[in-house]
């Protein structure tokens, strides 16, 4: 099963209000499952034993609707990361000039790195979430003025 079929499925889950979906394909078994809109923020649990520590996860931000500039927004679900590894800078910080294509952050998406680039030349405004971050499909990343 590919990752833009699963990508498509989670989705029509948000699209359709479904908590939980399961798909039997071939050799390919997939069992998805959410928290309703109207749950609590999300919880990251660590495996025990893990040296993992969750990021703590920020309230809600305020909507950026109305404000000047490109956003950039998240083509997968996954954890943000805002470096290449813990001890690298970031690759981009506020006040940074970006050009296109350049790299923003790191998403991780079932264990692959997916580097995500700069829709457009401009200045870094905002990044709207935190390093760490679980992040859904679509939620703003950055905004680029």
């Amino acid at each position: 099963m590919e990752i833009k079929e699963i990508e498509t499925l989670a989705r029509l889950m948000c699209e359709t209000g479904l908590t939980s979906l399961e798909y039997t394909g071939g050799q390919a078994s997939l069992k998805l499952e959410r928290r309703p809109e109207a749950a609590a923020l999300p919880v990251v649990q660590a495996p025990v034993g893990s040296p993992f520590v969750p990021a703590p996860v920020e309230a809600p931000q305020p909507p950026l609707e109305g404000k000047p500039g490109t956003l950039v927004l998240s083509p997968t679900v996954g954890v943000f990361y805002a470096a290449a590894s813990p001890e690298s800078q970031p690759f981009v910080r506020v006040g940074d000039r970006v050009e296109k294509g350049d790299t923003l952050c790191i998403i991780e998406a079932m264990k692959l790195m997916n580097e995500i680039p700069a829709e457009a030349a401009g200045t870094v405004a905002e990044v709207c979430v935190s390093n760490g971050q679980v992040v859904e499909y679509g939620q703003p990343l950055f905004r680029i003025v």
